[in-house]
C-alpha cells in the first residue's frame, strides 16, 4: 500500500512559532537546489551576511547563520564562548532563561542563576551580586517566549562590562519584531530563529559574534566540545575563504535570504511600528472582553502576547475548537503557566489585522459557548476603534 501523499492543513499560525511563512519565502524554498560551494551560492551567502547585519544592526564580520533552529544557535553562541570550569551568570525568568543555564551547565560552566518571577523582567541591581563574582559570561533572553516579558538590554550590557563580563543575548522572538542594536548596546554574542518574526520556516539561526567575543573563540585552551558549532571553524566557512566545512541547508538558505529580503523592503522601524500596531489592537480587544494581560504593560511583548486564561473558560477545550473549527493555532502556558496562560502570536507576515479580527471573532463564538458573560462583538469593535486611530 503506498503512502499517502502530503496534504498539511490550511492554518492560521498565531501562536508562539512557527509564524506563517510569507509565500515569496515559499516560492524561495522551490528554486532549484545548487551545491553549497557553487559560486551562485556563495553570492547568496555573501546577500544574507549583509542583510543580517542591517537587521542586527551591526558591522561584527562574523555575522552568520547557524545551521539549526534557535536552540542550535543558543547552544553555538554558549558552547563557543564557555569553556569547562568558566562562570556564567544567566538571568532566568522563564522556560528559555532556563533551557540556556541547562546547555551551559553541560558546557562545564559553573553556572549562577538571578532569578525572577514569570512575567517580569531584571534590573541590574538584580545581577549586582552575581556581578561581584566576575563572571566570563552573562547571559539574558530579550524577548521570553513562555511569558511575553521584553527585557531591557542596554543597562543590563552596561553593568555587564563594567563587571569585565561578555554579553550573550537570546533574541529568537525579538529580532524583527523589536528593536535590537547589537553595536549600540555593545552585545558581545547574540542568537535568533527564522520561525517567529522573520516569517520563514524553522530551520535556520542567526547569529552575531563582536570582534571581542571573536578574540575570546579564537583564544580558548580547549577544543569547543561541538565540531558542528565550533566558530572557529565555521567562520572559514562563512568568512572570505570559504572552506568547506558541513553541507549548507541551500533550499532553506535560500527562504532565509528572501526574508530577510522582505524585511529590509518594508524597512525595520515599519515592521516595528506594524508589530505594535497590531498587538495594540488586539490588546484593546482583550480588554473589551475582561481578559487581562500576565505581564506588566510596562514590559509586554508586542508579537508574543500572553494573556491569563478567564476563570470559569476550560483552557484546554478553546484551542482544540480554535485549531478544529477555525484553524488557527495559539500556544498553551508552559511551566509556571501550564493551564493558565494562552499565547498569541502576532509575528511576521502572521501580524496583520485581519489575524487579528479573525481571531478575535473566533474567540468570541468560542467564550460564549462556554457561557461567559461579555458583550457580542465588544472586542471587534475595540480592535478596530484602536486600528482607526492616528498614533
Amino acid at each position: 500500500m503506498p503512502y499517502p501523499e502530503l496534504h498539511p492543513p490550511v492554518r492560521t499560525l498565531l501562536g508562539p512559532g512557527p509564524s506563517d511563512t510569507h509565500p515569496r519565502v515559499l516560492q524561495a524554498l522551490a528554486k532549484g537546489t545548487v551545491g553549497h560551494l557553487d559560486p551562485y551560492y556563495l553570492e547568496v551567502m555573501n546577500g544574507l551576511q549583509e542583510m543580517l547585519r542591517g537587521l542586527f544592526r551591526t558591522k561584527n564580520p562574523m555575522t552568520m547563520a547557524i545551521s539549526g533552529t534557535g536552540s542550535a544557535g543558543m547552544e553555538a553562541t554558549v558552547v563557543n564562548l564557555i569553556e569547562p570550569g568558566d562562570s556564567m551568570v544567566v538571568c532566568v525568568n522563564g522556560v528559555f532563561g532556563g533551557r540556556m543555564a541547562d546547555v551551559a551547565e553541560r558546557a562545564g560552566a559553573k553556572v549562577i542563576k538571578v532569578e525572577r518571577p514569570w512575567g517580569e523582567v531584571f534590573t541590574p541591581a538584580d545581577l549586582a551580586a552575581a556581578l561581584a563574582q566576575k563572571p566570563k559570561v552573562v547571559g539574558i533572553v530579550m524577548a521570553e517566549t513562555s511569558t511575553g516579558a521584553w527585557q531591557p538590554i542596554e543597562e543590563i550590557s552596561r553593568a555587564a562590562h563594567e563587571a569585565g563580563a561578555l554579553l550573550l543575548v537570546d533574541a529568537v522572538t525579538a529580532l524583527g519584531g523589536v528593536p535590537v542594536e547589537v553595536d549600540a548596546w555593545q552585545i558581545d554574542a547574540i542568537y535568533s530563529g527564522t520561525q517567529k518574526c522573520l516569517s520563514c520556516p524553522p530551520g535556520l539561526s542567526p547569529v552575531s559574534f563582536s570582534p571581542r567575543a571573536m578574540e575570546v573563540v579564537l583564544g580558548r585552551k580547549t577544543k569547543v566540545q561541538s565540531w558542528y558549532l565550533d566558530v572557529s571553524m565555521l567562520a572559514n566557512y562563512w568568512g572570505q575563504n570559504r572552506v568547506y566545512h558541513h553541507t549548507g541547508p541551500i533550499n532553506m538558505t535560500y527562504a532565509l535570504y528572501e526574508a530577510l529580503r522582505l524585511v529590509h523592503e518594508e524597512g525595520l522601524e515599519n515592521s516595528w511600528a506594524r508589530h505594535r500596531a497590531n498587538h495594540l489592537a488586539l490588546r484593546a480587544g482583550l480588554a473589551a472582553l475582561g481578559i487581562r494581560y500576565a505581564t506588566d504593560e510596562s514590559c509586554t511583548l508586542p508579537q508574543l502576547n500572553a494573556v491569563l486564561v478567564p476563570e470559569g473558560v476550560d483552557d484546554a477545550a478553546v484551542r482544540s475548537a480554535l485549531l478544529n473549527r477555525f484553524g488557527i493555532e495559539i500556544g498553551a502556558g508552559l511551566g509556571a503557566y501550564k493551564g493558565k496562560v494562552w499565547r498569541i502570536g502576532l509575528m511576521g507576515y502572521g501580524s496583520r489585522p485581519a489575524n487579528v479580527l479573525l481571531f478575535l471573532a473566533a474567540l468570541e463564538q468560542l467564550l460564549a459557548e462556554q457561557g461567559f458573560k461579555f458583550t457580542p462583538g465588544s472586542s471587534i469593535a475595540a480592535a478596530n476603534r484602536k486600528y482607526s486611530q492616528k498614533s
